[in-house]
Formats: structure tokens, sequence, C-alpha cells
């Protein structure tokens, strides 16, 4: 023992002495980082193509496994559409939904370092060198894709929380920590605002390298959903207006002949689809117990559609199963039926009938599609319907949704057109409310519409209508229309103020 302490002792002795005549030596203080830095980064275009899949990225940490403590559940669980068997699941019952929920700490804290990476992005186009550039409109386009992030990270934001603070520059003194919380449609403004901007600098497409990077189509797509939300809230038929607009520019997109290609790993990026999640796996190992951010070889770049699937690595929780609610409202002999549900078990079947796991068995690469045509179509019709518009052609949209659906093989009568020459708007609306519910089950569109329809006026959302469906919810007014900020921000940001309720 002596000895091997005097071994470390000398050794200790040699390195100390190393040092001290390497401080010396001036020559050996000016060395280079390892690394890129911030100053030796961003000197030509593919740095910033680099920089820009950064922020896309990021929009893994809302739909991945995580070791466990997935967030995906927050999109898909809120709403009536989608339900467990876990009687204290808080996304669905509402009541043990708290501000020290961890899953809700990993949403919140993604959406921001989302909106860091894509605040910092802009700001180096925005400094980029002459001559950086050298692909004609790339500049633009990265420019466009950012702002096209940044507002889909405040639109979620403005969904889930409705207040939190809205950060539009970068980061960079100490008098920026604490922003404070905002109110109203704040963060939907700004998500409309990026929206728009994006519109004008993305590309029409991308190259097949490229799929699946947004274009003109996702922004405007994007951007008449946003309008269509908030004129939900305002009753601004100008946001109508605007929304109907928007709708109009998307140009080459069309249904998908069979409704089940939406969901497949085999057709993603189609002619339907907008705006997706490229869900894939880093070229190691998707180990799903790591994020992106760990390594370039190893952390997950998957989704997690488990819940559906009843994947193993559910490790005792409950599967998700579409509510009897949302299974007597389709058609009988709807083909999207069993292409959304099994009948009798009320299993969900979309996005895990034609599915692709990741090296790791537990995650896919199947896509989340964001946005898509009918999706666009079915808030076109709410769109005119509420701004005055023509019934007849709010009522085509809707039965170009319900066409589809009954074209693919075996094609059938169901579910069949809804007349014309109805002229009811609060008919047509609930035939609209009726359509988005079935066509878009399971996709984590549903509680983002019955909470801008119960703001609006439209919908009357209260214990009631949940327990009618589901067993055990606690669902309170006006504090369950919000998640609660998380503790995590609380506690560092004084001037960010709790929802009310929690």
């Amino acid at each position: 023992m002596k000895k091997l302490l005097s071994k470390l002792f000398i050794t200790c002795l040699v390195l100390a002495c190393c040092f001290i005549t390497n401080s010396c030596n001036k020559e050996k203080l000016n060395l280079l980082p390892h690394g890129p830095t911030e100053q030796s980064y961003f000197t030509k275009e593919d740095d910033f193509t680099k920089a820009v899949l950064g922020v896309y990225a990021k929009m893994t940490d809302f739909f991945w496994f995580n070791g466990g403590g997935p967030a995906i559940q927050a999109f898909l669980l809120p709403g009536d559409d989608i339900t467990t068997n876990d009687n204290n699941e808080p996304f669905e019952t509402f009541g043990p939904l708290q501000s020290s929920d961890g899953s809700l700490s990993t949403l919140y804290a993604a959406h921001y370092q989302m909106i860091a990476r894509a605040n910092l992005v802009l700001q180096k186009i925005n400094e980029a060198a002459s001559g950086v550039y050298v692909t004609a409109n790339l500049q633009n386009y990265h420019k466009g894709e950012a702002l096209f992030l940044r507002g889909y990270a405040f639109y979620n934001l403005w969904n889930f929380f409705g207040t939190s603070p809205l950060v539009t520059d970068r980061v960079t003194s100490d008098d920026q920590f604490t922003p404070p919380g905002t109110t109203g449609t704040q963060l939907l403004d700004q998500a409309i605002q990026d929206f728009t901007d994006a519109a004008g600098l993305l590309p029409a497409t991308w190259g097949p390298v490229n799929a699946g990077r947004v274009t003109a189509n996702s922004a405007n797509g994007m951007l008449g959903k946003a309008l269509v939300f908030r004129a939900s809230v305002t009753n601004n038929n100008a946001d109508y207006t605007a929304a109907i607009a928007a709708f109009n520019k998307i140009s080459g997109a069309q249904l998908q002949t069979k409704f089940g290609d939406n969901f497949a790993y085999d057709t993603e990026n189609n002619s339907e689809s907008l705006f997706e999640f490229q869900a894939s796996q880093a070229f190691g190992f998707d180990n799903v117990w790591l994020s992106n951010d760990f390594d370039n070889a190893v952390g997950a770049l998957s989704i997690f559609w488990g819940f559906y699937d009843n994947n193993f690595a559910l490790f005792g929780r409950s599967r998700f199963y579409a509510t009897s609610k949302l299974a007597t409202t389709f058609d009988a002999n709807d083909p999207r039926l069993p292409l959304t549900l099994n009948g009798t078990e009320r299993t969900v079947t979309k996005y895990v009938t034609r599915d692709k796991l990741s090296q790791s068995g537990v995650a896919s690469v199947n896509n989340y599609r964001i946005l898509r045509l009918a999706d666009v179509l079915l808030l076109k019709a709410e769109a005119l319907v509420q701004s005055g518009g023509a019934t007849s052609e709010a009522i085509g949209y809707i039965n170009q949704v319900r066409t589809r659906a009954r074209a693919m093989a075996p094609a059938g009568t169901e579910p069949a057109d809804r007349s014309t020459t109805e002229t009811d708007k609060t008919k047509i609306m609930q035939w609209i409310m009726n359509e988005r519910f079935v066509e878009l089950a399971g996709e984590g569109q549903r509680w983002f519409d019955l909470r801008r329809w119960h703001m609006g006026g439209l919908i009357n959302l209260d214990n009631a209508f949940f327990s009618s469906n589901l067993s055990n919810v606690n669902f309170q007014l006006p504090k369950h229309l919000y998640f609660p900020i998380p503790n995590s921000e609380i506690d560092v940001n004084p001037n960010v103020k709790q929802n009310p309720g929690y």
C-alpha cells in the first residue's frame, strides 16, 4: 500500500512538473479547439444546412420513447377519441395533471429548445457574410424553414399552455433570462406571423434527397390552420377570410386514393401530406434511452407508437384504445373504420398496421403526419361556414373527404355525401365536427379542436362531456383548458405566472 502511494505521489509530481514546464511555453497556449466553435462555424452554406436540420431534430423530443418517459400522450390523450385502461392517467383524466409531471416538463423544455435553435439560425442567416451562400435562394429557404419550425413551436405552446414566454431573439444577456408570460392569443399571433413570413420564403418543392423538409404548401397550410384557430376563439371574420386565402395558395396537393397510405411507413411524404415529423434512426443505433443530442451515431430519432401496438416497453402501462364514442360515430361500413380501430377490441390500427420498428424494437420509423390535405379541406369548410361563405362550397369540401373514404376498394355507399342544398349552418358545422372526429381520430388533433371550439362557444366542454365517455375523469373549467406551466419554469422565472387552478 505504501509503495502504491509512493508511486502515485511520484506520478503526480511528474505530471505537475510537466504542467509547469508547458505552462511557461507561450507557443503551447495558442492552440485551436478540438472541435468547431461558433466563430469558426457558419462559414459555408453546408454549415447552415446542418444547423437548420438541427432545428428539425429537436422535434424528436416531442414524440420519442424518452427512456420510458414519453410525452407523445399529451398530443394523443386529452380529447374524446383515445382512451386507456388507466384510471389515473393524467393527460386523460385531468385531475392528476400537475406542474411536477415529468413528461410535461420534457414537452415544455423541448419546445423552447427548438425555439432557441431557430432563433440562433435566424440570427446567423441574417449575419451571413457575402459569398457564403452559393446556391440560388437557399438562404431564403433556410430562413423560411427556421421561421416555420419556430411558428410550429409557438402554435403548440398556445394549444397546450395558453400562456408562456414569447422569445423571438437569441438570448445573449442576463436581462433576457426571465421573460414574462403572454396573454390571450399572443403565442398564436406570433405563429401566424412566422408562418406568413415562411410562406413567402420556402420553395414549392424539394428534391427527393430532401423529401420531408417544409415547403410553401406546409407554411400556407399551417398558416390557414392557425388563422382558423384564432378565429375560433375571437370570432374574427377577417381571420377566416385570410385562412381561406392561405389554403387557396396550396398547389399540387391531393388526397391519397387509399386512406391508409397516410399512416404507413412505405408511403411517407405523399401528395396528401403537408407536414410530417421525419422519424428515423441514428446510423449507429436507435437508443431510445438517449436523446438525439447524445451522439452522432447513437441516440433516438424515432417515434413511439408503442401505446397503440402494446409494445413490450410499456412495462405494464396501459395501451391506448379508441373510445366507444369514436367507434359508434363511424358509419358502420365506412372503410376508414378498420383502418382506424379494431371494431371488436377498440385497439388502434392507425400507424401500426403498416409500421416499421427501428433497430431498438421499441420505437418506430413511421412518420407522424402533423398536417395533411384532408385536415385542410375540413378547416376550409369551417372557415366558409363561420364567415358566412357559400354553404354549398363548404359541404363540397366535406364531401371530398367522404368521397375518398367510400371510393377505396371495395367501393361502397358509405359514407354517403352530405346534401349540398343544406343551408342550416349549425347543422353543417356539426357535420364538419363529426368529420374531423372520424377522419383525424388518433392523430393528435382532437384536443386542439375541442379546446378552441369551447373557447369560441361552439361546444360546452365540462366534466359531463368527458365523463359520459371516460371513467374517473375530473375535468374542471377553465382550469383544464390549459396544461400547468411546469415547475421547472416557475422555479427559475418569477415573471411567468402559473395557469389558474394549479
